[in-house]
């Protein structure tokens, strides 16, 4: 029941997803399933279920975890937003994820620093 109150309210806030992507919770997949019933729209949302994937989203963060340890406090949120930021393009460019890979390893990250 709450799965199904958060993903309506989700939904509700950012429009209706293509894909959802969810561990092996039987409880999203049954809210997913309902909203796919209830849905007007022909295309429903596509339910792809991963055993291990909060494995997967931590072990994706090791990399952050390892550069900023826990006892440094950032002073504002933006400061914080926009380190996080730049580890995360880092990662993005070091794991060859950017469409054009002609371009050297610093362009790109000016690219999508600026």
């Amino acid at each position: 029941m709450s799965a199904q109150k958060f993903l309506n309210k989700a939904i509700g806030n950012n429009g209706g997803p293509r894909v959802v992507n969810i561990d092996k919770s039987g409880s999203n997949k049954s809210a997913l399933c309902v909203v796919n019933k209830r849905s007007l729209r022909n295309k429903k949302i596509e339910v792809r279920q991963c055993k291990y994937l909060n494995n997967i989203v931590e072990q994706d963060h090791r990399n952050i975890k390892r550069r900023i340890s826990i006892d440094t406090g950032f002073k504002e949120f933006e400061s914080a937003q926009r380190t996080l930021a730049g580890i995360e393009i880092v990662n993005v460019i070091m794991k060859n994820q950017i469409m054009n890979s002609k371009a050297s390893s610093f362009k790109t990250f000016l690219s999508l620093a600026a």
